[in-house]
């Protein structure tokens, strides 16, 4: 903490000496000074705690310097306590205290009455002090959540139209395809609602993604990855961004792999979103260059484009969550300023940092991921899972499929996923027939809403597991709640899969596919 000061006030140094030795103590600055004069110049720079002012000085003499300490604002309320070697008869008392003094001391000083007095003021000096800082924090406190407040709405509004925005098309082409289902133009508008309902999920996925990194509620499912791959995934993902723009992609990569230990799923969402980013904040045939390489003992992977770039002022805001950059609003395409802020976390749980470099405005963007290496070892099937849910589902036969959800219009739509799917299905839509029906139906696998009314899902998969001609049936779970502790409660309940609602009928392919094939095993 800043030590507080004392101002002494003295013409002889010797006194100023002897003040000084008496009140010397941790925490504590004396400022020295000779005269009236002197002692106003030391109040223009110092804020002072208390001032010890002798009254018999040439020039300026103390009750003079304190009726000017008085008339100055900086001054007017430091407590003074003169030091006299007067007499002290009332008349000088009186004219002292009117010009501002709290205290006489008489000279020859006791030391122990001038630390006693000096030790009220110097903890009003500490407290001022603290005082001071509260009030400082306190309103860069109220700056920050007013700055906050400011950005909450500017985000409210914004996620209010992007949600909007999708869902215009999708009501509009439901409309549409209601009216003539077999029109010329049904193909087309089935394709446009279908992008808008990626973009759509996508938004919340992103809202739900910031909200649990925030929280540590995101776990990574590391395994040992080439640096490589996950470039291709994300480009994969990127690339029909980057071509509807007719951006040139230009890729450089190793020739020998770059191991990590990463989740591959959530560092191709971190460089999907930086090419994203490329691809929509650079005008139409920009150029786009994505490079990975080795730097010591990190793997660097880097983003440049030609486009827009970020003003000087920005690039160290860019990463905060729902920043985003003004002039660029209008190629902003139905971001939230949630994708870096995103990035940077997701990275930061690699041990990874993330920066990003511009010349200016109009100058393009350098994105730049560094991540550390693994130690050598033979890498790991990272999509293994993945390619033996696609082997599984060529194998798949058709199941039976009991599909519990009280809501008819969900159930329905599952129905049609699971008929394109080759399987045979039943809807129920009340949680505590499902045992009654499961008898009736002897399903090859559950697929159960959590969110029951009534008998929840949990409650309903229980009673299912208690039965011993269900114990070992798969039970999938189907919810909008996808955080790891909603998956845990599943499972401990359980249930044998957790799908996320929506559910992709990819996802749910799969799903099936490996209960098809361990059913035929």
């Amino acid at each position: 903490m800043t030590p507080v000061q004392f101002l002494l006030v003295d013409d002889l140094e010797e006194n100023l000496l002897a003040l000084e030795t008496l009140l010397r103590r941790d925490g504590l600055v004396t400022l020295k000074a000779r005269s009236g004069d002197e002692a106003l110049e030391i109040l223009l720079r110092h804020d002072v705690a208390l001032a010890l002012i002798d009254v018999q000085m040439p020039g300026l003499n103390g009750f003079e310097l304190a009726e000017l300490m008085r008339g100055k604002e900086r001054a007017r309320h430091i407590p003074i306590i003169f030091v006299t070697a007067g007499t002290a008869d009332s008349q000088r008392r009186f004219r002292g205290y009117e010009a501002g003094a709290v205290d006489f001391i008489q000279k020859p000083i006791e030391p122990d009455i001038l630390r006693s007095k000096a030790e009220v003021f110097f903890e009003l000096g500490r407290q001022r002090q603290q005082i001071a800082a509260q009030r400082d924090e306190l309103m860069l406190q109220a700056k920050a959540l007013k700055e906050a407040d400011h950005r909450k709405d500017e985000f409210l509004a914004t996620l209010s139209h992007e949600l909007r925005n999708p869902l215009a098309p999708l009501r509009y082409g439901l409309d549409a395809l209601c009216s003539d289902p077999d029109g010329e133009d049904a193909a087309r508008i089935r394709a446009a609602m279908d992008r808008q309902l990626v973009h759509l999920v996508r938004l919340i996925d992103d809202l739900l993604d910031i909200s649990r990194v925030s929280q540590g509620k995101i776990a990574l499912r590391k395994a040992r990855i080439d640096a490589a791959d996950v470039v291709r995934a994300a480009v994969e993902g990127s690339r029909p961004v980057i071509d509807a723009a007719r951006h040139t992609l230009a890729i450089d990569l190793p020739p020998d792999p770059l191991w990590l230990e990463a989740d591959l799923t959530r560092l191709s969402q971190v460089v999907g979103n930086l090419l994203n980013n490329a691809a929509k904040y650079t005008p139409e045939g920009g150029r786009i260059r994505l490079s990975v390489r080795a730097e010591g003992d990190a793997a660097v992977i880097e983003i440049a484009d030609n486009g827009l770039g970020i003003p000087t002022e920005m690039q160290a805001r860019v990463f905060q969550l729902f920043a985003q950059v003004d002039t660029h609003l209008g190629r902003a395409q139905g971001g939230l300023g949630i994708g870096l802020a995103l990035a940077r976390q997701l990275v930061a749980l690699h041990d990874g940092t993330i920066a990003v470099q511009s010349a200016g405005a109009g100058k393009g963007s350098t994105f730049t991921v560094r991540l550390p290496l693994a130690a050598l070892a033979k890498p790991g099937a990272a999509n293994g899972a993945d390619a033996a849910a696609v082997t599984a589902q060529k194998r798949q036969r058709g199941l039976k499929v009991l599909v519990v959800d009280d809501n008819e219009d969900v159930a329905e739509a599952i129905s049609w996923a699971l008929k394109a799917l080759g399987h045979d299905y039943r809807l129920i839509h009340d949680g505590r027939q499902t045992l009654d029906a499961a008898r009736d139906y002897r399903p090859d696998a559950v697929l159960l809403d959590i969110g029951l009314p009534i008998m929840d899902g949990y409650a309903v998969c229980r009673a299912l597991r208690a039965d011993a001609l269900f114990k070992d049936i798969p039970i999938i779970a189907q919810s909008g709640w996808g955080q790891d502790h909603d998956k845990a409660s599943a499972a401990e309940a359980g249930f044998t899969h957790h799908l996320t609602k929506p559910v992709s009928r990819n996802d749910l392919a799969q799903t099936l596919a490996r209960i098809s094939v361990g059913a035929q095993v």
